[in-house]
């Protein structure tokens, strides 16, 4: 086998592992801290550090990952994802209920920290290895392959991981879930000790705050879309729907089984985006205007759900199910499309940097769309979330009509390569 292959193989494993266990690690506490009373607004809090330290995470960790290496930044990641479940764990019922959120608070800070560490070194590291793979005869098409499976498949386990962290609640409880979730990450961190280059993907890093935030227009551009794409995603997914399809009755099981079941769907479009979206021969021609035109269609789901909601449409819980799966639909091609055009605009010396640079947008446009959710499901209910998140897509689509369609000259051929991929 190829060392490419192997290296991107053993990266992949990584993450879905990495995937799995933070996919569980919501639901743990959203389940658990909702089932002990605590309101819409105090459980959106409880996710705040843990998206706002991606911000900060995703830009160092870029020009950590640049100055000693992608693996030993993803090393980094998993073992800061195990000392957070630790922490976590610790958490004694007897506290207060201000020491008790303070507490959750700092570990998921810590677990937030973790995942954006991680998840930008495995992104950087299916560059560096798709390039490797080109040098040793491979297709100009590596990126766009590799990148798609990478992709779904990742958010199939994430999905996956929604399910086992209610099914984990359910039969262990939650300091026994948390422990035998660090026990699996320990064991993937040392397959990757064992298996990966310690300096792959190391470059010359930025040496100036202002070298590292000057990116090119492209990635300027498309990060600000992105903080609005992600912003009207969590805006209901993370307190707003939920909360909501509990009040109609149903079970927590039902409610991480919609959660898991619309994750692993988006999954298996994102992966399919490919085919949905026709390429063009530069890289940017025909998904540039892609990006533009499904901004506009998924503003629209949003915007009808606010209109059935207000107007109290008869089985409401279906219709609105039904409309988030269309905004799955359409959400999945939108951020598979902008994650691909991230890797066409970002050079491939300084890849990690470019990546994590984007991501800190990601991870913006959550930690927004986190506090909005709990905030706007408290003041309106549903229909002032969902209507949050047209807002945000409208942004988002106004954004991506400056979105350069050619190259800069100081960028890489190499960078033309196709592919996409998302958060």
């Amino acid at each position: 086998m190829h060392a490419a292959v192997r290296h991107y193989a053993i990266v992949t494993a990584a993450y879905w592992g990495f995937t799995l266990t933070d996919g569980a690690l919501r639901m743990l506490v959203l389940l658990h801290f909702y089932r002990l009373g605590y309101s819409p607004f105090t459980l959106a809090f409880l996710f705040l550090l843990y998206e706002a330290a991606g911000v900060l995470a995703n830009l160092v960790g870029g020009w950590l990952a640049t100055r000693y290496g992608i693996t030993r930044m993803l090393m980094v990641g998993l073992g800061t994802q195990i000392f957070g479940f630790l922490l976590l764990s610790a958490l004694n019922p007897e506290w207060a209920v201000a020491l008790s959120v303070a507490w959750v608070v700092l570990a998921q800070g810590v677990c937030g920290v973790a995942k954006d560490l991680t998840k930008t070194a495995s992104k950087s590291a299916i560059k560096v290895t798709s390039a490797q793979a080109m040098q040793g005869g491979g297709s100009n098409s590596q990126l766009f392959k590799w990148v798609a499976w990478f992709t779904g498949s990742k958010n199939a386990m994430k999905g996956l991981g929604f399910f086992l962290g209610g099914l984990l609640l359910q039969t262990l409880g939650f300091r026994l879930s948390l422990w035998l979730m660090a026990a699996g990450l320990a064991l993937i961190l040392a397959g990757v000790i064992a298996s990966l280059p310690r300096l792959m993907g190391r470059s010359k890093a930025s040496s100036s705050a202002r070298e590292l935030f000057a990116k090119n227009p492209g990635i300027n551009i498309l990060a600000m879309s992105r903080v609005a794409l992600f912003g009207a995603r969590d805006v209901w997914f993370v307190v707003g729907v939920p909360v909501f399809l509990y009040s109609q009755g149903w079970t927590f099981t039902m409610v991480g089984g919609f959660l898991a079941a619309w994750t692993i769907a988006y999954g298996a479009v994102q992966a399919l985006a490919p085919q949905i979206v026709r390429r063009s021969a530069d890289g940017l021609s025909r998904e540039v205007p892609a990006a533009r035109t499904w901004s506009a269609l998924l503003a629209l789901v949003p915007t009808a759900l606010v209109a059935a909601v207000v107007a109290e449409v008869p089985h409401l819980q279906w219709v609105v199910v039904g409309g988030l799966a269309l905004f799955g639909f359409a959400f999945a091609v939108n951020s598979s499309v902008h994650s691909y055009l991230v890797l066409a605009y970002a050079g491939s010396e300084k890849a990690a940097e470019d990546v994590g640079f984007y991501y800190a947008a990601n991870a913006l446009g959550r930690f927004f769309g986190t506090l909005m959710s709990g905030l706007l499901y408290q003041w309106g209910g549903l229909a002032w979330t969902l209507g949050g998140s047209a807002l945000m897509l409208l942004i988002c689509w106004l954004v991506t009509l400056r979105l350069p369609t050619t190259l800069a000259p100081s960028t890489p051929p190499s960078a033309q390569a196709q592919g996409y991929g998302t958060r």
